[in-house]
């Protein structure tokens, strides 16, 4: 059964877009303001993001511990597994819900994908598409579904913008007309920049801005 009691983050993007960097800035954040995350990383082969993340953050910068990051090998197209059949990622889902009640959010990653990617409904509740400049200022402008529907869309890699000669105001311009009003920022998930206005934006608009649940509860011991 899907209890649906965490909020979900789906993360995705092309290969090398930046995906796991992101978490890996995202969570030591999360964290430090209280809120306790679990990550489910699909790769379509192998489990290497995961296994990148486990030692990064939990063995490294003890943030998170080893068993609250969970790999998944999806074996076909990246999108199927968080799209058209996302059973696999629910039913880890449920197994982390019934095992930690004082879970605040569980962040999702696809497999690299193309833009054409978005989350299914039913496993995500707030949905991240990150692109990098590397593929050329071209790319906000082409869209695709994931491009257009996400809820934040992310230009990654801006250090590199004179290198390879993408225009970042080209960008963003494209990036204004193709979206409207929904929000789009440009980050550097290397150093860091952008992304405290990343995590803002999902405790505002995937949390609610509500407190973590540990603290709820030292609250409530103490009325």
């Amino acid at each position: 059964m899907d209890s649906k009691n965490v909020s979900r983050l789906g993360i995705a993007g092309p290969v090398g877009s930046g995906k796991t960097m992101l978490i890996e800035q995202m969570i030591p954040r999360l964290v430090t303001k209280g809120y306790k995350p679990a990550i489910i990383s699909n790769d379509v082969i192998s489990k290497e993001d995961a296994a990148r993340i486990r030692s990064r953050l939990s063995m490294e910068k003890k943030v998170i511990p080893e068993d609250l990051v969970i790999g998944i090998a999806t074996g076909g197209c990246p999108h199927t597994a968080i799209r058209e059949d996302p059973s696999m990622n629910i039913a880890v889902i449920n197994e982390l819900e019934s095992k930690y009640n004082d879970l605040d959010l569980i962040v999702i990653e696809s497999g690299g994908d193309n833009i054409t990617t978005t989350f299914s409904p039913a496993l995500a509740d707030y949905f991240i598409y990150i692109i990098d400049v590397a593929g050329g200022d071209k790319y906000p402008r082409k869209g695709g579904l994931g491009i257009t529907s996400c809820d934040l869309l992310l230009i990654n890699k801006i250090d590199l913008a004179p290198y390879v000669g993408a225009d970042l105001n080209v960008m963003e311009n494209d990036a204004r007309a193709i979206r409207g009003k929904k929000p789009f920022m440009f980050v550097n998930c290397k150093t860091g920049e952008g992304i405290d206005d990343v995590v803002k934006c999902v405790i505002h608009d995937l949390l609610f801005d509500f407190p973590p649940k540990n603290v709820l509860r030292k609250e409530t011991r103490n009325v």
